[in-house]
């Protein structure tokens, strides 16, 4: 069984050594595979034998406080871990396969904040989230796939805000992703009765500057929200939309009125998380090279505030809007042209999108 937990810790090191988003344990017919998910690319890093999988699985489940005899049905678990003075939060997830149970794990290192600095590919992007989050009260909406990079966004930009300002700022997550110390976190329990909407009626009662709101996924919290917003509060957060004008779509089949949108938002940034060009390797970045890169991929974002933003509601709203801001297909276009991004970005983007 040491053999085991050991071969469980030098795992999670490594995927946290090298910026492993995810860790697959895939079981086959006769063996089982161990992939990583580094950037966007999922990289075969071991083939084990079926007997070693089912106990590494079963190790996971067990500090993940799963039901290690339960493997007809997906279960869901996390457990926190200590890597050398650095804490490491872990998210299981198990799904009953035709041959036995696969585990992805998702990484996720509670102290490692991105810097500003490398925060998107431009740093005027950078500099004008910065600048609209000095704003008082009203509504800052990000939006993107998952693995497109908000949440990483969102705490470097509370970090980034504590500093500066000295903000009360309190967020309401489900699950909390990076514990932080500089912030009030509030976790989704539905078994307690701490949902979106009535964590967030709580939070408002709570004294705070800044509140992020995890996402956005129904009427009730989107009103919420925009009470908050409303009434003096910084509220951010996030969306699962293909580009920033389908944000106000969202919200306006949510129930919120467009009035509401009008006097609320304050800005809209569709994001997608894109790979940096290696200066060493010709065309696609070689598994080992990627590995000894720190920096690999960074965010782009297509900005929607200002007068573009009111004339993209007016359009919403059946009049004539005159608008003009960049598209997330612009910004990469810019990237490509500049050296900065392969070509292939582009072409994935048009693809996905």
């Amino acid at each position: 069984m040491k053999e085991i937990e050991r071969f469980a810790d030098q795992l999670v090191k490594y995927a946290e050594k090298y910026n492993v988003s995810d860790i697959h344990i895939v079981p086959r017919k006769l063996d089982a595979i161990i992939q990583l998910r580094m950037d966007q690319a999922l990289v075969q890093k071991e083939v084990i034998s079926r007997n070693v999988c089912e106990r590494l699985i079963s190790h996971f489940k067990f500090l993940g406080g799963m039901d290690i005899g339960e493997r007809r049905k997906p279960q869901n678990g996390a457990l926190v871990i200590s890597l050398e003075h650095r804490e490491v939060n872990l998210r299981l997830s198990t799904l009953p396969t035709s041959y036995d149970e696969s585990l992805v794990i998702r990484v996720l290192p509670q102290d490692k904040m991105t810097s500003m600095s490398h925060l998107s590919l431009f740093q005027q992007d950078t500099k004008k989230l910065i600048s609209l989050l000095k704003h008082s009260h009203g509504m800052i909406i990000f939006t993107g796939p998952t693995g497109s990079g908000k949440t990483t966004t969102l705490y470097t930009l509370l970090n980034e805000t504590k500093k500066m300002l000295n903000r009360n700022i309190i967020t309401l997550e489900d699950p909390i992703e990076r514990k932080t110390e500089d912030v009030l976190q509030v976790q989704v329990n539905e078994r307690a009765g701490i949902t979106y909407s009535t964590g967030l009626k709580a939070i408002l009662r709570h004294d705070p500057d800044i509140i992020m709101v995890g996402e956005i996924r129904d009427d009730e919290t989107a009103k919420i929200a925009m009470r908050a917003a409303l009434t003096g509060h910084l509220v951010l957060t996030t969306m699962h939309t293909k580009d920033t004008k389908g944000a106000i779509y969202r919200l306006l089949e949510f129930g919120v009125s467009i009035q509401e949108i009008e006097q609320t938002l304050i800005a809209i940034a569709a994001q997608r998380l894109v790979e940096i060009k290696c200066p060493f390797c010709e065309k696609t970045c070689h598994p080992v090279c990627r590995k000894m890169r720190q920096y690999r991929q960074a965010s782009v974002y297509e900005l929607l505030y200002g007068k573009a933003l009111g004339g993209v509601i007016k359009e919403a709203k059946g009049e004539e809007g005159v608008y003009d801001y960049k598209l997330l297909r612009d910004v990469i276009k810019k990237g490509v042209a500049l050296g900065y991004l392969y070509s292939s970005s582009l072409e994935n983007w048009v693809f996905n999108d």
